[in-house]
């Protein structure tokens, strides 16, 4: 499939918009939006300006625009109750997909879509655009080059205040059930697992709203792991953060490890700390990766990559449905005060 890739675009507004405006510009030497699908007419005719497309490229109806637009692949970026949908359509057309996490809104539909695209033989990749900011990809790096030795236990957080009604950018997010674990932990329990080099096999915790909350779905999340190479984790979640924010792009991330630890917070500064011996603890700054391409932007650059022949990249369904399994085993975990066994969840679906 090589040449000037042809992208189908499920969503215009929101993140959606983001992708059109911003992650494909650097790439219009190798790829160009032909039909863009958005329910809200008045997001639709922005973004067919913005793009300089016919009326005849644009639709309001999903089933339409995968009749007769002519594309090489289909990028998707809408809520994630509509994924299901939208990757049923592109299978139909066999199209490669690039989606937003989450795969879907329910175990159910992730399984759907999962065993659709396998069936198919198809290419889909999912956004897990936080593995590829400077600061991860350098946490990372150290963890896995083995100067601090064997990983103990890992810590995420993320805090944010979201307590005033629409303050959490769209309005669905303070509709939806399962809110901060559906729109954040998503992201995080990814993270843990890219941090670890390993899967979790157990899971165990909570999720909740506290009385005082504005939004209907649960804003609040506490959760421990094991992952299958014997590291352990634990995530707090809170959408009602009073204390210090650890908001997006700004996570709190901390692995204690054999010969030291190494954090990254709110500065986005990697730190390493270490005892030295006669007692004492010594801190240093690690100097970060610059990656040509960072977050949205690395991940279109790979997948553009993929589909040309090059490398499969690492966010891939088959990868994603192992974080996706995280996410819906901690709703079952919290649902019935029990450790849920996310590595069976996984089996059952690949195999």
């Amino acid at each position: 499939m090589s040449g000037r890739k042809r992208c189908l675009m499920i969503g215009a507004g929101g993140m959606a918009g983001n992708w059109l405006r911003r992650f494909f510009a650097p790439f219009r030497d190798r790829m160009e939006v032909v039909g863009v699908v958005d329910v809200d007419p008045k997001i639709l005719e922005s973004a067919r300006e913005f793009l300089g497309l016919s009326p005849s490229q644009c639709f309001t109806d999903m089933a339409q625009a995968f009749d007769e637009v002519e594309a090489d692949f289909c990028g998707i970026a809408i809520p994630p109750a509509f994924h299901r949908d939208a990757v049923l359509h592109a299978v139909r057309r066999r199209l490669p997909i690039l989606s937003e996490k989450p795969i879907a809104d329910t175990w159910e539909s992730a399984l759907a879509i999962y065993r659709a695209v396998k069936d198919a033989g198809l290419k889909m990749q999912v956004i897990q655009n936080y593995r590829y900011e400077a600061p991860m990809l350098t946490m990372r790096q150290v963890l896995r080059g083995g100067d601090l030795g064997r990983i103990n236990y890992i810590v995420g957080r993320f805090a944010a205040d979201y307590r005033e009604y629409g303050s959490w950018g769209k309005v669905f997010r303070h509709e939806i059930p399962h809110s901060l674990l559906v729109e954040g932990a998503v992201h995080h329990f990814d993270m843990l697992r890219n941090l670890s080099g390993s899967d979790c096999a157990k899971l165990a915790g909570w999720e909740w709203n506290p009385a005082w909350s504005t939004s209907k779905g649960e804003f609040n999340n506490l959760f421990v792991m094991r992952m299958a190479n014997g590291v352990r984790a634990s995530y707090e979640g809170s959408g009602t953060a009073a204390g210090e924010q650890n908001t997006w792009h700004e996570e709190y991330y901390r692995a204690e490890c054999e010969r030291g630890a190494i954090a990254v917070g709110r500065d986005r500064v990697v730190r390493i700390h270490r005892f030295r011996k006669g007692g004492g603890l010594v801190t240093e700054e690690v100097p970060q990766q610059k990656p040509t391409y960072e977050g949205h932007f690395w991940l279109v650059d790979e997948f553009l990559t993929w589909l040309d022949g090059g490398p499969v990249p690492d966010t891939v369904l088959d990868d994603n449905i192992k974080s996706t399994a995280m996410l819906f085993g901690a709703i079952e975990a919290s649902r019935t005060e029990q450790v849920v066994d996310v590595d069976a969840m996984v089996r059952e679906v690949t195999g």
